[in-house]
């Protein structure tokens, strides 16, 4: 049987071929683009506009923001088009570059969330250096660093790929370009592949997380070190916002590319993809908006409440 693909395209076979679910999920992941892209822009604008939030916490926190409209911009709008369309295709260059930058802009998140987790280490645990420590300069040299950590990221793991050979209709189980469903489909041999991408997850992994956890760790001691509930309390939620964001990034995107293949499932693999790539750059702006008192007080400024 003739293959009656372009050659140059593939065909995403992800989250449904029903029209009307896939009227629903267009709703659905239209509604979530829509508060991503809303509610990041005011934390930037928030940011941008009050004084009492120049410091390096909130800088980081404009910058992520920016990686989460860029990343959320990266997977859904492609996917919401192809909700509407009976055929759900892509480019081969726009699917390898939709994978180059899904791969810059996650780790160069990890890697701005563990700049964050070294902020929230020295603000507690060395008060007295805070401002000499996290001066603008250090700042811009770790945001520099978290996207140089990304972009090699995505080198390592794009340009092997191009010595890949895809054969058939090009069918993708999934509803983005993600390199373990493309690499599921190639029809030569993918071992190196596999061992760059999972050497790779581990070892950037691994540099965003030990750092984080070194923080959190230090940071925990000193919380119990302080005598009063009052202040307990008050140097635990100047974290709590930022231990949830790395607590949902961590488990879905480090478990979708180190989990075995063994265990691999096409709608466990959307799920996890769903929430690292599209709820996670949403919720970011919720929860820190709803968890810290400063960002709240700026957003009542800044919408006119008192």
């Amino acid at each position: 049987m003739e293959n009656q693909t372009d050659r140059s395209e593939f065909i995403f076979l992800g989250l449904s071929s029903d029209p009307q679910l896939q009227i629903f999920f267009f709703v659905i992941f239209f509604t979530i683009y829509f508060i991503t892209l809303s509610g990041n822009i005011t934390i930037i604008l928030v940011i941008k506009t009050d004084p009492s939030l120049y410091s390096p916490m909130y800088y980081f926190l404009s910058h992520l923001s920016f990686v989460d409209i860029c990343y959320s911009t990266d997977i859904v709008p492609k996917m919401l088009a192809n909700l509407l369309m009976k055929q759900k295709t892509i480019s081969s260059t726009g699917c390898l570059t939709q994978m180059f930058f899904s791969l810059l802009l996650s780790v160069t998140e990890v890697f701005i969330l563990s700049a964050m987790a070294y902020d929230r280490y020295t603000a507690v645990c060395h008060p007295l250096h805070y401002v000499v420590v996290m001066s603008k300069s250090v700042c811009s040299y770790l945001l520099m660093g978290s996207w140089l950590m990304g972009l090699s990221f995505a080198v390592i793991n794009t340009v092997p790929i191009f010595k890949v050979q895809f054969c058939g209709f090009h069918e993708i189980r999934h509803f983005s370009c993600e390199l373990p469903p493309l690499l599921k489909i190639s029809c030569s041999d993918t071992f190196l592949n596999n061992i760059i991408l999972y050497s790779s997850v581990v070892i950037f992994g691994l540099g965003s997380f030990l750092p984080t956890l070194i923080s959190y760790i230090h940071i925990i001691s000193a919380i119990l070190k302080i005598r009063s509930t009052e202040g307990r309390s008050k140097a635990f939620s100047t974290c709590s916002s930022h231990l949830t964001v790395v607590g949902l990034l961590y488990m879905t995107g480090m478990s979708q590319y180190t989990k075995p293949s063994s265990i691999s499932s096409v709608v466990v693999d959307e799920l996890f993809s769903v929430q690292y790539s599209i709820l996670t750059p949403m919720l970011n702006p919720i929860i820190y908006s709803l968890k810290n008192k400063e960002v709240k007080r700026a957003l009542g400024k800044l919408f006119g409440k008192k």
